[in-house]
């Protein structure tokens, strides 16, 4: 019996299986939670497959930028559950054009409103029309961060600044939702290949320098962010809310590294 055994969880925005909320997905399957997905129209055809692999027949796509969308998504998981446990946002975009030019030049007054509304403003309206089905309940909310947040990364441009927005965000759900014995959380992963990385100039280089600079000297896999969410999102972390978790081989905690040759 897994430690997730008797919840439910639903994971919005599932697009492949080289996807982070594949990963975690995985994770809380092997430790008994049953899950039901959301996901854009077009990954239908993948989704479906995916979500039986692990024993799921509940699927149904939402745009998290529509809120009669939201409604009717949640309608219609309504028709499946009258309650779940656990939320967990894996949704984040910006235009292309913002992410491959300079950050002045490429952050629009358009490029900027999509990022925030896509990749922040949307786990607060996820959250308010989860709260009826957790009403009660220990309830858990988890979205996915990265380090741009924080700290200036080539070409992640006006994405870093949604991320600030989203780790604000669940800060402030915390607050507000803890008193209802909800805790929001969110995971900083480190640099993974996953289809929405591959829209990030530069890519495989931030891969190699974070494996040769991470004190693990290695870069982080889908399954290390899928137990780091398992357990965030269960009862053993119910002291535990308002953070931001980094899993990213300890790269956020270097400030400077010398290679070899360089050291005295």
């Amino acid at each position: 019996m897994g430690f997730m055994t008797g919840k439910r969880a639903l994971i919005v925005g599932l697009a492949t299986d080289r996807s982070i909320a594949w990963g975690i997905a995985q994770a809380m399957h092997r430790e008994g939670a049953e899950l039901a997905f959301s996901h854009i129209e077009r990954m239908s055809e993948r989704v479906i497959p995916l979500a039986r692999q692990l024993n799921s027949d509940i699927t149904f796509s939402m745009d998290v930028n529509s809120d009669e969308e939201i409604t009717r998504g949640f309608a219609q998981l309504k028709a499946h559950w009258d309650h779940f446990d656990i939320l967990v946002h894996a949704v984040a975009f910006a235009p292309r054009e913002a992410m491959t030019g300079t950050f002045v030049q490429g952050t629009s007054r358009e490029a900027f409103r999509i990022a925030h509304d896509t990749s922040s403003y949307s786990l607060t309206a996820l959250a308010r029309e989860s709260l009826p089905f957790m009403q009660g309940r220990p309830g858990s909310i988890l979205t996915l961060t990265y380090l741009g947040a924080v700290r200036s990364i080539p070409s992640y441009n006006v994405m870093g600044l949604a991320k600030a927005s989203l780790e604000a965000n669940v800060r402030f759900l915390a607050a507000e939702l803890g008193a209802a014995g909800i805790r929001v959380n969110g995971i900083s992963a480190g640099p993974i290949k996953t289809l929405a990385a591959a829209g990030i100039p530069g890519f495989r280089k931030m891969l190699g320098h974070v494996a040769a600079m991470a004190p693990l000297g290695r870069n982080v896999t889908l399954e290390d962010v899928g137990n780091a969410a398992a357990f965030l999102t269960s009862d053993l972390a119910a002291g535990i809310t308002g953070e931001i978790l980094y899993v990213d081989g300890g790269y956020n905690t270097v400030g400077m590294s010398f290679g070899e040759g360089e050291k005295e």
